[in-house]
């Protein structure tokens, strides 16, 4: 069985330039820009929505989705340090990013959006953005695959991957270090957003005339976040415990920070489509 389990010596570096590297991880991050821009595009001007809105709203998703991802890493993963080192919240290239962070942070934008610039509804725009934001996710944590991080556990799985843990040393001419055969969590991840996007495209082109406002949302919001708690289980812990009342109220549940942060959003999700089954406004 221990035959089919891959070492994985992908580079985090597609091709490099003097000081200047092109990486997997933003390439990932560029496609899911793209790409996502592309789908809404498409979406909004099918349903009569103006190139500047469009726009505007690629703007607000791009700021929100990183400035939260940034500062969702910062707080609920490593917070004694980084407010011991207030400065190093903008390294964003040396990495850390919450999948938390960014999903409160696009909410947060999508409501501004809807606020001060769209001509539809929060719920009516939440529902088709949301397509792409799972894409999105899938990218992401492709690229986390490609720098041999978001592992999981020990296993004796034939599908298991040993990854290299010595990265930056490894890429400089050193001898790569592995650990022991362990679960690929970013494919399990990966796997899991991208079954949500293509059930969420044949929700939009199949039956959103037979929706409600709304549903869509709710619909991402459960999905992508009851499948992220479950992973956790089989993924390495990314926050140390550190002490405290959320700490000792993790360990009681037996849940690290990730399932502690999916808990709101599923019941976010929950609630939306509460409302949504309460309002009965057509999602078209």
């Amino acid at each position: 069985m221990t035959l089919l389990q891959i070492t994985w010596e992908a580079s985090p570096v597609i091709f490099s330039l003097g000081p200047l590297s092109v990486r997997w991880y933003g390439l990932f991050w560029a496609l899911s820009f793209y790409i996502g821009y592309e789908i809404v595009s498409r979406i909004f001007k099918k349903e009569n929505v103006g190139q500047k809105e469009i726009d505007s709203l690629l703007i607000h998703i791009a700021v929100g989705s990183i400035v939260g991802a940034r500062l969702g890493h910062c707080f609920f993963y490593d917070f004694d340090y980084y407010i011991s080192n207030p400065v190093e919240i903008l390294f964003i290239w040396q990495g850390g990013l919450a999948s938390h962070g960014g999903a409160f942070g696009i909410i947060i934008a999508v409501w501004r959006y809807y606020k001060k610039v769209s001509s539809k509804s929060f719920f009516w725009t939440a529902d088709r953005l949301l397509i792409v934001v799972a894409l999105a996710a899938m990218f992401i944590r492709m690229g986390n695959l490609m720098n041999h991080e978001i592992y999981g556990h020990v296993t004796d799985k034939p599908w298991a991957f040993k990854f290299i843990t010595n990265v930056s040393q490894w890429m400089q001419g050193a001898e790569p270090r592995f650990t022991e055969p362990v679960h690929p969590t970013a494919i399990y991840e990966g796997a899991g957003y991208l079954f949500i996007f293509l059930s969420m495209m044949w929700l939009y082109f199949k039956r959103i005339n037979k929706l409600y406002e709304g549903f869509m949302s709710g619909y991402f919001l459960i999905t992508l976040f009851v499948w992220r708690f479950v992973v956790e289980y089989w993924k390495e812990p990314q926050e140390s415990m550190s002490g405290g009342l959320v700490y000792d109220v993790m360990g009681f549940f037996g849940i690290n920070m990730g399932q502690l942060l999916s808990i709101p959003m599923i019941v976010l999700g929950i609630a939306v489509l509460v409302i949504a089954y309460k309002n009965k406004k057509p999602a078209i």
